[in-house]
């Protein structure tokens, strides 16, 4: 199953309702990606530019769209981006394909 690594920040509001009432937000995140069939790897907490990272691996990218569909609908993050981690195989293949694409720059 693919691995899809996700960076999240969450809003002001949400920080205050943690402090208040303090919660493992991983166990959340697992029964989200569970739901579809995937699973948690980890789930981090960070400072700088994101307030958290999450490691999941889901059956595909429309599986994995669904869940950060339902967590950035609830309104309690102030930015939420996945990319799409390919393992060292699936790159190496990229390569060999790209190799025999004849690629013109543009004006060339």
């Amino acid at each position: 199953m693919p691995l899809y690594l996700s960076r999240f920040s969450y809003t002001p509001e949400t920080w205050a309702r943690l402090i208040s009432h303090p919660e493992d937000r991983a166990k959340a995140a697992q029964a989200y990606i569970e739901s579809v069939g995937g699973k948690l790897h980890g789930f981090w907490y960070a400072f700088g530019t994101h307030d958290g990272y999450n490691l999941w691996e889901a059956p595909d990218n429309v599986s994995m769209a669904s869940v950060a569909l339902a967590i950035t609908g609830g309104g309690a993050l102030s930015s939420y981006e996945t990319t799409v981690l390919l393992t060292i195989d699936e790159t190496l293949d990229a390569l060999r394909q790209a190799g025999g694409i004849k690629y013109r720059a543009p004006g060339a």
